[in-house]
C-alpha cells in the first residue's frame, strides 16, 4: 500500500471514530447515515450557514409579490398621470371657448384628435403586466360614466357639453362622444400596444376623421357626388392624414420593440386602410352609423384581414 493511500485510509478511519464517539456522549447529535437506510433520491438538507443551490421559496414569493407590487404602483401612477392630462385637455379648450379665443367647433375636433392619439402614445408608460390594458381602459371608462351620467341629465357639467357636443344639447353626449370613448375602450383591451390593428383604427378615427371635419368645413365647397354632406377636400384630408398619423404611430410603437413590421409593404398596406376607411366615412350613412362607429371598424377589419392580429 502506497503513503498516500495509507494517509487516506487512517484519515477516514479517525473521522468514523470521531463523529461515532460524538453520538456516544451527546445522543441529541445523529450518527452518519446509514446507506443502505436512505434511497438514493432523498437529498439531506444543507448544514447551517450553507449557501442553497437556488433561491428559497420565501425569497422567491417575495419577489414575485415585490414584482407584482412595482406593476401595480407603476400602473396605478399612469392611470393618474393620463387621467389629470384628459382632463387638463378639456379644461384647456373649454377655457379657450369661453374666451372665444377659439371656435367651439374647432375646440370639439380638437379635443376629438388629440385626446384618442394622446391616450394611445401613453400605452408605454404603463408597466408589462397583464393588467396594464385594464388599469389603461380605466381612463376612457371614466369618461364613458361621465358622458352617461350628463348625457342622462343626472348632472349638468357645462364645460364638457359645449366640449365635445355639436349644439350643446346634453343628449349629444350619449351618441359620437360615447362611441368614441367605446372604441378607446375596445382598442386597449383586446389590442393594446401589441398589435397594429388597434393603433390604425384609433388613428383613422382620431386623427383621419377628426382633421377631415376640420378641413372640409372649410375648404370644403366641392361637394362629393353621391353625399352632398361630404367634401372632396375633406376625403383627401382624411386619407393623407389618416394614413401619416397611422404611420407615425406604427414607427412608434415598433420602434420600442412592441411589433416588428416590413415597412416595404406596411406602406402599401396602411394606404390601402386609409382608403377602406375613407370610403366608408364619406357614404351618406351619417344618420344610421356614425362616424365613431363606421370608421374604427372598418379599419379594424381590413387591419386585421391585413396584418392578422
Amino acid at each position: 500500500m502506497s503513503l498516500v493511500s495509507l494517509a487516506i485510509s487512517n484519515h477516514r478511519h479517525h473521522r468514523r471514530a470521531s463523529i461515532s464517539a460524538l453520538h456516544r456522549h451527546h445522543p441529541a447529535v445523529p450518527g452518519p447515515p446509514s446507506p443502505d437506510r436512505f434511497p438514493s433520491s432523498v437529498h439531506f438538507p444543507a448544514a447551517a450557514g450553507a449557501q442553497p443551490h437556488g433561491p428559497s421559496r420565501r425569497s422567491l414569493r417575495r419577489c414575485i409579490l415585490g414584482s407584482g407590487g412595482r406593476a401595480f404602483v407603476q400602473d396605478a401612477g399612469a392611470t393618474a398621470a393620463v387621467l389629470a392630462g384628459a382632463y387638463s385637455l378639456v379644461f384647456t379648450f373649454d377655457t379657450l371657448t369661453q374666451r372665444n379665443l377659439i371656435q367651439q367647433s374647432l375646440s370639439r375636433k380638437l379635443v376629438h384628435i388629440l385626446s384618442g392619439l394622446l391616450f394611445m402614445a401613453c400605452w408605454p408608460i404603463f408597466s408589462n403586466s397583464i393588467e396594464a390594458r385594464y388599469f389603461a381602459s380605466l381612463v376612457p371608462l371614466v369618461n364613458c360614466l361621465r358622458l352617461v351620467i350628463n348625457g342622462l341629465s343626472l348632472a349638468t357639467d357645462e364645460g364638457l357639453v359645449k366640449s365635445v357636443t355639436r349644439e350643446g344639447n346634453p343628449q349629444e353626449l350619449l351618441r359620437g362622444p360615447l362611441y368614441y370613448v367605446l372604441i378607446l375602450i375596445l382598442c386597449a383591451i383586446v389590442y393594446w400596444r401589441e398589435s397594429p390593428t388597434g393603433v390604425i383604427s384609433l388613428a383613422m378615427m382620431c386623427g383621419g376623421d377628426g382633421i377631415a371635419d376640420i378641413i372640409g368645413r372649410r375648404f370644403g365647397s366641392q361637394k362629393l357626388p353621391y353625399n352632398h354632406r361630404k367634401s372632396w377636400a375633406g376625403s383627401i384630408s382624411m386619407f393623407v392624414c389618416g394614413f401619416m398619423i397611422s404611420i407615425g404611430m406604427l414607427h412608434y410603437f415598433s420602434s420600442l420593440g412592441y411589433f416588428r413590421l416590413d415597412w416595404t409593404t406596411t406602406l402599401w398596406q396602411v394606404a390601402l386602410i386609409s382608403l377602406v376607411a375613407t370610403v366608408v366615412e364619406s357614404l351618406p350613412t351619417k344618420e344610421v352609423l356614425d362616424d365613431n362607429i363606421s370608421v374604427p371598424l372598418s379599419s379594424m377589419l381590413m387591419a386585421f384581414w391585413i396584418f392578422g392580429w
